[in-house]
């Protein structure tokens, strides 16, 4: 089920300015710089320790991350509570118990430690032709920042069944974590992250998600707390007539460190992708990373795909990086593109604002709800929206932009 298994020789972990990736990818020297053609491999000792140089770890602050790097001793990190939707809670699944590693295989080091350190992972079945009429809460909340944990969870909508499911994170722990998302044939599932830890806490995620045929999911990524936030999602529209709509908010303060990895591949014909994130940031040192991969492989004839990245920096000090990639190899497609801006207030819809009689406070807080809104009203679940509507205004109270 891996791409590759082998750890660099000798030879190569002399070779300091290489990417690891390469080594493990058995690519000679050559840096692996297209998301289809990273490594894969459920131990972790094959990916090696970060550097920083390689090309998916470049923009993390791979220090701060440096805990994540082995399996948790304890596994006590953090507490899991299903606040709606238990009935929908399998058995757990030890590693090799199908679903589990149906479809996802770790493509960095911390998936791979999270694999590993994950005795038994929890299991979301949605059972087929089942519409579930009300969100399923899993509330993950740290017991401490100096605690560890390591986590997979298998969200399995089965054939023409239908769900939301919600991943609420709070405290602070040290979290590596996996998500493997399955949506089988004519399902629609909708799967929500949402981070709003503790400022000291750690967590990076990689999420994996398989859309077989004529099925849909829309994947939302929400980060507003955390010291450091990781969460990378790759979705696969394996079979005809799949869609895939990915979405994601951030708002990075002073200090956070707030970054997705996203990966849509269009496999099957007559697929569609939609990709936008939107962020914003303020205060010295808030860092957004956005990195957006697109493959439109060569079979996914009459695609129509768009990713776009929006950020919005409210003060001095914040930094955003974006970069949309975009890989094509079939001409038989409906459309595809890709698009990123970053900018600061716009002052003509300031100046606009404050002609008609609003204060220059309420009109930035107006400019940036209007900004942000389109994600979150995405989300069709009203109690959430009102909840990241209100923590928007709670963040902009931070300070004086």
């Amino acid at each position: 089920m891996t791409a590759s298994t082998t750890a660099p020789s000798e030879a190569q972990q002399t070779n300091a300015h290489i990417d690891p990736a390469a080594q493990v990818a058995d690519a000679g020297f050559v840096p692996v710089q297209t998301r289809s053609e990273r490594p894969r491999s459920f131990e972790p000792a094959d990916f090696g320790a970060p550097t920083g140089r390689e090309v998916n770890w470049k923009h993390t602050p791979v220090a701060k991350l440096t805990s994540l790097f082995a399996p948790a001793e304890q596994n006590d990190g953090v507490t899991y509570e299903i606040t709606t939707g238990a009935q929908y809670i399998g058995e757990p699944l030890a590693a090799g118990v199908a679903p589990r590693g149906e479809f996802f295989v770790p493509e960095d080091i911390v998936a791979a430690v999270a694999w590993q350190g994950a005795a038994e992972g929890m299991h979301v079945r949605i059972p087929r032709n089942e519409e579930v009429a009300e969100p399923i809460f899993i509330t993950i909340t740290g017991q401490g920042a100096d605690k560890r944990a390591d986590a997979h969870i298998v969200i399995e909508a089965l054939e023409h069944s239908a769900a939301t499911v919600v991943l609420r994170h709070l405290g602070s722990a040290q979290y590596a974590q996996n998500v493997e998302i399955i949506a089988r044939a004519g399902s629609h599932l909708t799967v929500i992250s949402v981070q709003r830890w503790e400022d000291d806490a750690v967590h990076a995620a990689s999420h994996q998600a398989r859309v077989d045929n004529d099925a849909t999911l829309k994947h939302f990524v929400i980060s507003f707390g955390g010291g450091i936030v990781r969460v990378n999602p790759n979705v696969e529209l394996a079979g005809t007539g799949s869609e895939g709509k990915m979405y994601g908010l951030t708002y990075a303060d002073a200090g956070q460190h707030l970054e997705s990895q996203v990966y849509l591949h269009h496999k099957g014909a007559h697929t569609i992708g939609d990709v936008l994130y939107k962020g914003a940031l303020q205060g010295k040192g808030a860092h957004s990373v956005w990195i957006g991969d697109v493959l439109i492989g060569a079979d996914a004839t009459g695609t129509d795909s768009y990713e776009a990245n929006r950020n919005l920096v409210l003060t001095e000090g914040g930094r955003a990086d974006s970069i949309p990639n975009l890989e094509i190899q079939t001409g038989d497609i409906l459309g595809a593109g890709h698009a990123s801006a970053t900018g600061r207030f716009d002052d003509e819809q300031l100046f606009y604002l404050q002609s008609r009689g609003i204060s220059e406070e309420e009109a930035r807080r107006l400019v940036v709800l209007g900004f942000l809104v389109d994600v979150v009203l995405r989300l069709g679940l009203p109690t959430l929206e009102s909840e990241l509507l209100a923590a928007i205004d709670t963040e902009l109270a931070k300070a004086d932009v």
